[in-house]
């Protein structure tokens, strides 16, 4: 047994012991989102157009995290439906900033692993990096959504009178509670996972100006902050889906 799936299966064993039925759909959604991710990293190897597959496999991945993470419809479909909107801002604002920060493709720190490998693979950096920034970002705004509609949910549980305006304020307490965990879950995976790099900047000696312009640290500097600013369009925009949604239910009923 390979250390990977030993770790897979306690993985397995700890969230259906802790979650149940849920756990067991958790973790075959966490299955399915890295199958996909594997396909779609197929799919551009050949030549499919990667904005078509970001968006494609983009609503497929929240899709799956969100409606086997919450057998609550309404959560559910509020969660969606603000995930989708937010995929849409960031598309909007990813598109010009990479092509700004001209961070796509390979940094000087790579050539070594790249020595001897052609470049020339007939494909669009730029539209790679955006690919990989949203992707990058939907874990964020799938959990932030989540946790909003389902607290809100909860609230609209024991005051079904509830005004939207309250709504509103509740949904943003309820924001601003999440806000610094998911910042700073952010930061130190962001940190955690690029220690060595930053070890060798400090071993090579590069000034500060050379590592906040250099490729590698950018780019992934430039998912956190995304991912920050998906975060935080999801709080206002999840609590004014919920206000429609529940609005919806209320005329369905009718």
């Amino acid at each position: 047994m390979t250390t990977i799936t030993a770790l897979g299966l306690t993985l397995l064993i700890l969230m259906v012991i802790i979650g149940g039925k849920q756990g067991w759909k958790a973790f075959m959604s966490l299955v399915l989102n890295f199958g996909l991710l594997f396909f779609a990293v197929i799919l551009i190897a050949f030549h499919v157009p990667p904005m078509f597959v970001t968006v494609s496999v983009g609503i497929v991945i929240l899709a799956i995290t969100i409606f086997m993470g919450d057998d609550d419809l309404l959560t559910s479909q509020t969660a969606f439906y603000a995930s989708l909107i937010v995929m849409a801002i960031l598309l909007i604002i990813i598109v010009p900033v990479e092509h700004w920060a001209m961070v796509q493709g390979f940094g000087a720190e790579d050539s070594d692993a790249l020595e001897g490998m052609s470049l020339y693979i007939g494909m669009d950096f730029l539209k790679i990096s955006v690919t990989t920034t949203i992707l990058s970002t939907l874990g964020a705004i799938a959990e932030a959504s989540i946790a909003i509609s389902a607290g809100l949910s909860e609230v609209l549980e024991q005051h079904p009178d509830l005004s939207n305006s309250s709504l509103m304020a509740n949904g943003m307490s309820i924001g601003e509670s999440i806000l610094g965990t998911t910042f700073n879950t952010l930061f130190f995976g962001f940190f955690g996972g690029f220690l060595a790099l930053f070890i060798w900047f400090m071993g090579l000696n590069y000034s500060f100006g050379e590592i906040m312009n250099n490729k590698i640290f950018v780019s992934e500097l430039i998912m956190i902050f995304v991912s920050f600013i998906g975060v935080i369009i999801t709080i206002p925009l999840t609590t004014l889906v919920m206000t429609r949604q529940r609005h919806k239910k209320f005329v369905d009923n009718e």
